[in-house]
């Protein structure tokens, strides 16, 4: 066993008969849930129907695209899973990829979490709150909301674990409520469009075609943060088997919701409609409810983006808390209150996502993050079939169902969508190569200017 795996063999065995670092558990399976759910429903199942239907104009292809989407989804939930019940601490892959292979990768990934893998989404949610909320509030100015949704759940975030664990469920069962609200509207009260959701002849053509294995790399994007709990780990009861459980069950009620509302979409609009749209949600309002159908969408999209704010709030900024327990350097990141937020991290993030609504940058960093992420990911799982054949001697809560199966599907489709952007966004995929190995640059300092501390990290960071 080389040295580092041996180090973080021991580390696991202490993280396990030990307190965890970072303070108790205070989430449960419930609130655990609403976050993965806030987390993974932004605004992309309500703008990509428009680009979908342009080039595949069938309602059964459609669904089986946004079904193969949740399928690819729940395999690396399973996969995290594994690896979060055996390494149960908060920071997701920053935690996991310095356990499967060395600190210096759990480094690269968290440097980029915690920087812009969650201020960018943050800021690029709070500017979409403005865009909608112009619905609700016409004379109100669009960065005003952004700012302000952005502050206010900071706000909840710092007030402790348990006032932003309820203010999440809340958030999120009322997101969950109006969705299926407007679910049942549609399907009620809508005219139906001559749209069949029964396979036919044509549709094998369509799921053959290269505008089907894109429209994927898409709606893999709108399923991103199925993994969410793995950041908060180090907070949820009994880890070992409620994140698994909360990663399975958000994931599964957000598959049923989008299949239900990509459904109702094309039931309620005609695709000649729809197609090329970016706001086929309020498109499908409009036929639904007439001339306030636009502002109904707009008011739940808006009600819909505030838990999602709030989830990113929340998960994002443990990545620098747990970074800070391992770095001296970062030490004050690690710094909580008597409520347990960890103060300093959740400011650290809300000054980031204010200066990218502020310079309007977050688009580009999204653009040039995505191949970092699904890097990060990519090979969290294939630690997870490292760690079977290294260690199989580790103990394992819980274990991947349907291993080797599972995992080779999820390293198959995400390595598409990163052969995709390499290939079609060259320039931001070499972008987010530069970040990492900033990350990896950053790392060698930081550990030179530790040299000779006697703390032992609990992660095996060196």
């Amino acid at each position: 066993m080389a040295a580092t795996e041996l180090a973080a063999a021991e580390a696991l065995g202490a993280s396990r008969s030990g307190p965890r670092p970072g303070g108790g558990s205070t989430i449960s399976v419930v609130v655990a849930v609403a976050i993965v759910v806030a987390d993974m429903v932004g605004v992309g199942v309500f703008t990509s129907l428009g680009f979908q239907v342009k080039q595949i104009p069938s309602g059964f292809s459609i669904l089986l695209l946004w079904t193969i989407g949740g399928i690819v989804a729940l395999c690396g939930v399973f996969c995290y899973g594994e690896l979060g019940a055996m390494f149960p601490r908060s920071s997701g892959e920053y935690n996991l990829l310095g356990r499967a292979y060395h600190p210096a990768f759990g480094f690269v990934a968290g440097w980029v979490s915690a920087t812009v893998g969650f201020a960018a989404p943050v800021a690029l949610a709070a500017m979409a709150f403005g865009e909608y909320g112009k619905a609700v509030l016409p004379d109100t100015p669009p960065m005003l909301l952004a700012v302000g949704v952005v502050w206010m759940v900071s706000l909840v975030q710092l007030a402790g674990v348990r006032h932003s664990g309820r203010f999440q469920l809340i958030a999120t069962i009322l997101k969950v409520v109006l969705i299926i609200a407007f679910l049942v509207s549609g399907f009620a009260i809508g005219t139906a469009q001559p749209v069949s959701f029964a396979p036919s002849a044509p549709d094998l053509a369509y799921i053959a075609s290269a505008p089907f294995a894109i429209s994927l790399v898409f709606v893999m994007y709108s399923f991103s943060g199925w993994n969410a709990a793995t950041y908060i780990i180090g907070e949820v009861r009994d880890p070992e088997r409620n994140v698994p459980r909360a990663m399975l069950s958000g994931t599964l009620i957000v598959l049923v919701l989008y299949v239900a509302l990509n459904a109702v979409f094309l039931y309620t609009a005609p695709i000649d409609r729809l197609a090329g749209q970016l706001d086929v949600a309020r498109i499908s309002g409009s036929y639904i409810f007439g001339e306030f159908g636009g502002r109904i969408v707009g008011a739940m999209i808006c009600f819909g983006l505030i838990s999602s704010i709030s989830a990113m709030m929340w998960i994002g900024p443990r990545v620098m808390m747990t970074m800070g327990e391992d770095i001296p350097v970062l030490r004050p990141f690690a710094r909580r209150s008597a409520g347990g937020a960890p103060v300093y991290a959740i400011l650290f993030q809300l000054v980031a996502a204010n200066l990218m609504l502020l310079t309007r940058s977050f688009e580009a960093v999204l653009d040039f993050i995505q191949f970092s992420l699904l890097f990060c990911s990519f090979f969290t799982v294939l630690g997870l079939i490292k760690l079977r054949i290294t260690h199989p001697e580790l103990p394992r809560p819980y274990r991947a169902w349907g291993y080797p199966l599972t995992p080779l599907v999820f390293l198959l489709v995400t390595g598409f969508m990163m052969y995709y952007l390499l290939t079609q966004r060259p320039l931001q995929s070499a972008l987010g190569v530069l970040i990492m190995l900033s990350g990896l640059l950053i790392y060698a300092v930081f550990r030179k200017r530790s040299a000779g501390d006697a703390a032992v990290a609990p992660s095996g960071l060196q």
